[in-house]
């Protein structure tokens, strides 16, 4: 009876000490990476990238740093010299934050290369992009507001929506155009360079109003030409008719200048012999 039971004890010991082994084996195992990435996107693959997760410092100021630990492995049969590469950091909502710099030197067929990589950025990074340095950023996005508000946007005269707008620009010069009924509509000259990053924002004022206007109590606006006003009843031209309205409905006028109307006079006669 006795000689039955010893096996049984020393199957349930040896469960105990699995169970307390695993999470032992659980800690010293490494961390999985947070993003792989194969250098090229496209074609044959030449470099593998390898980010661990995102671990802060401590704070500074506006920015926020972070540091990964990288790995770089050579897929290809040959060595590579030299390379450079831009890895940009992107949070959540997609939006580009930072950016930063690899250089890798006399890697060797099939060999991986160990490192760490510490970034700043302007807000919390949840992903990465990499690129090689040789090429510049396909395009950056950067949030385009007007005052006032709604006016139709144009970039390099092609519409892109209302204001405020995200959009995105790519590198070099570009024209914003501005436009709303009632208003002067204008351009705004837009330079993006290589080391622009994500998130900015362009603030437009439009120019002064081309028509007269008038703020009713209901928070609502008419822009038009204004004819008359008397006692009880204001006339405004809009859009080539006559609007009748109620004076005590009408909460502010605001009237444009315009130049007093040359009168026409007859042409002057030849003088008589």
């Amino acid at each position: 009876m006795i000689s039955a039971l010893i096996p049984s004890r020393v199957i349930r010991l040896s469960f105990v000490l699995l169970l307390l082994t695993l999470p032992a084996l659980a800690k010293n195992a490494p961390d999985a990476p947070l993003q792989v990435i194969d250098w090229p996107a496209t074609g044959t693959p030449v470099v593998r990238f390898a980010f661990g997760k995102f671990r802060p410092l401590p704070g500074m100021g506006n920015l926020h740093g972070y540091v990964m630990d990288t790995t770089a492995q050579n897929l290809s049969q040959k060595l590579i010299p030299a390379a450079r590469f831009s890895i940009y950091l992107f949070d959540k909502n997609k939006v580009r934050i930072g950016e930063d710099a690899i250089a890798l030197s006399n890697v060797g067929p099939g060999e991986t290369v160990k490192f760490e990589t510490t970034v700043s950025t302007s807000g919390a990074p949840v992903s990465v992009s990499i690129q090689d340095a040789a090429q510049p950023p396909k395009s950056i996005s950067l949030t385009v507001n007007s005052t006032p508000q709604g006016a139709m946007l144009k970039l390099d005269g092609t519409e892109v929506g209302t204001t405020p707008r995200m959009i995105a620009v790519g590198v070099g010069r570009h024209t914003l155009t501005f436009s709303k009924e009632g208003f002067v509509a204008g351009n705004f000259p837009l330079e993006i360079s290589r080391d622009d990053v994500s998130g900015g924002t362009v603030s437009y004022e439009l120019g002064a109003s081309a028509f007269d206007s008038i703020e009713l109590r209901d928070g609502s606006m008419l822009n038009g030409d204004l004819v008359s006003i008397s006692g009880m009843d204001v006339e405004i031209r809009v859009g080539g008719s006559i609007q009748h309205l109620d004076r005590n409905k009408i909460k502010r006028v605001m009237l444009v200048q315009r130049e007093a109307p040359v009168a026409s006079l007859p042409p002057a006669a030849a003088p008589t012999p």
